[in-house]
């Protein structure tokens, strides 16, 4: 039986998606993280693999609004390489608290590895109307207003609220 009760049904619509830090360590509060997360994101979009319509990364965790054919494998795949990366950076700095609190939250049937990053899955929603999408876009961009970090959602450095405004972004967007 599934561990979720989300799932990708369809490859014809984009979904809203979020994926969350193990216990919600802050580990993007960290720019390089952060940068990871970026570039990975970036290199789906340059290969064709994934279009992102909106997206915000927080100090620990991420939403996405995003299409593929095959968006779970490009999920799957973005999370398993930001999760090498930035764990590999974490052992090359000797970042023995991070490193453990990684390993303490790993769940047990993951006996392949040492640690986790990430919490499973990303809880799809499939966005299917555009009232829908603007809905989803507007909870993505107030992310950091209601958590008091900004006043506007376009000073979120790590937001395509930046992307709307015609501001210089993080990762680059598609037109829905």
């Amino acid at each position: 039986m599934s561990r979720t009760r989300y799932k990708i049904f369809s490859d014809m619509h984009p979904y809203f998606l979020t994926a969350t830090i193990v216990n919600w360590l802050p580990v993007f509060a960290k720019p390089l993280f952060a940068q990871v997360a970026f570039d990975s994101l970036n290199f789906l979009m340059k290969e064709n693999r994934i279009k992102i319509f909106a997206y915000i990364l927080m100090e620990n965790h991420m939403h996405l609004i995003a299409y593929s054919p095959k968006l779970s494998e490009e999920i799957r795949s973005f999370k398993s390489f930001t999760a090498r990366q930035i764990i590999d950076h974490l052992k090359e700095a000797k970042n023995n608290f991070l490193l453990d609190q990684l390993a303490w939250h790993k769940l047990r049937h993951k006996q392949n590895q040492d640690y986790q990053l990430w919490q499973e899955g990303s809880h799809p929603q499939e966005i299917q109307t555009p009232a829908m999408m603007r809905q989803k876009i507007e909870y993505i961009h107030l992310n950091p207003v209601k958590r008091g970090y900004v006043e506007h959602p376009e000073h979120w450095l790590y937001s395509s609220a930046r992307n709307y405004a015609g501001l210089e972004a993080k990762v680059g967007i598609c037109e829905w």
